[in-house]
């Protein structure tokens, strides 16, 4: 998993789509949506971790973006 794209097919695989129109509101969604996922033990500990970073970090980006 490298990529957001990577993510949502995952969250695919399980019958998730996550878009609301606001891309830090849609990639928070999809956060939790991993959560729920790594804590009904659907994915393995290292695919949530890797998410997880994922998320954040594109998360971090567009809100610095944002402060500009």
């Amino acid at each position: 998993m490298n990529t957001i794209y990577d993510i949502q097919q995952l969250l695919k695989k399980f019958g998730t789509i996550i878009y609301v129109g606001d891309r830090i509101a849609t990639l928070e969604l999809m956060e939790e949506e991993v959560k729920e996922l790594y804590q009904s033990q659907l994915i393995e500990t290292k695919e949530f971790q890797t998410a997880i970073m994922l998320l954040r970090h594109e998360i971090r980006m567009l809100k610095d973006q944002k402060s500009d």
